[in-house]
């Protein structure tokens, strides 16, 4: 497992300096396709957080990110949002301008990148219940958990057995999002076994529904990006009980018809649904 994600930190690295070195953008495409189809997520998340960098610091242009977006990246957007948020963790103000650029619907992962990169590299605070950031408010929040969630997987190795305990540091309102985030990250990274997978379904609980949705996120965002592996239909099987072009049409259907003057965000009411459905299947 220790092998395993620290080939994921790698592969962001790369992804990182090769947008630093091929901007403009048009010469990045071709730098990361030669990384290794399963990792290439990962590639696209630091490449996102690069470009978003120097949309920061050299503004003209400062579409970077949106051209990334309308090309390559297009179908990593997931990760491209998450890559972003990393730049906000480090550069936090102007964010909610800079999410105003974003997709409407998958800016929130921008925010799930910040907590990860805060959950990762800041996890002695976090990994006790620490708060958000204070610029933080409401729904912002919940969001940013989601990415703890996602780094408390990866600081503690897939260890189930360390996780368990840290969720439970946190507020009980808390805990929903970051198992959620537990989810994606279990199912996106790879590398664990059917006795660690099972062992986290076990042990989330009552959060059953929402580590299963944070699965199927993952499950879409690899399918989308059309480098679904094995793994990921083990992984989506083992904590959704459907295969990952399954969960993959789950968050197709759940999207539809979102209200556009709802109380909750858009992406939550989407998140909701699935967990609804998996509720319901319990």
């Amino acid at each position: 497992m220790r092998a395993r994600l620290e080939r994921v930190a790698g592969t962001f690295v790369t992804g990182f300096h090769a947008a630093l070195e091929c901007e403009p953008t048009h010469d990045l495409p071709d730098e990361l396709a030669r990384v290794d189809l399963e990792l290439g997520g990962f590639a696209f998340e630091g490449a996102a957080m690069a470009l978003a960098l120097l949309d920061r610091l050299t503004p003209w242009p400062a579409n970077r990110v949106r051209q990334f977006l309308q090309g390559a990246g297009g179908a990593h957007t997931y990760m491209v949002h998450v890559g972003v948020g990393w730049m906000w963790a480090r550069m936090p103000f102007g964010f909610r301008r800079a999410q105003r650029k974003l997709d409407p619907l998958l800016g929130w992962l921008a925010l799930d990148g910040w907590g990860f990169h805060e959950g990762f590299f800041h996890g002695e605070k976090y990994r006790s219940g620490g708060e958000p950031p204070r610029q933080l408010a409401d729904y912002e929040c919940r969001a940013f958990d989601q990415g703890v969630g996602r780094s408390l997987w990866f600081s503690h190795g897939g260890n189930v057995e360390l996780i368990a305990p840290t969720v439970s540091n946190f507020s009980s309102a808390r805990r929903a999002d970051l198992w959620s985030g537990l989810g994606l990250a279990a199912t996106y990274a790879g590398g664990a076994d059917e006795s660690t997978l099972a062992a986290l379904r076990e042990r989330s609980g009552a959060h059953r529904a929402h580590l299963a949705q944070g699965a199927a996120f993952a499950a879409k965002a690899r399918q989308r990006a059309g480098n679904a592996t094995a793994y990921t239909d083990f992984a989506t099987r083992a904590l959704c009980d459907l295969s990952v072009a399954e969960a993959a049409r789950l968050t197709d259907a759940t999207l539809e018809n979102l209200p556009a003057d709802s109380a909750e965000p858009a992406f939550e009411v989407w998140r909701c649904r699935i967990q609804s459905h998996f509720a319901s299947q319990r």
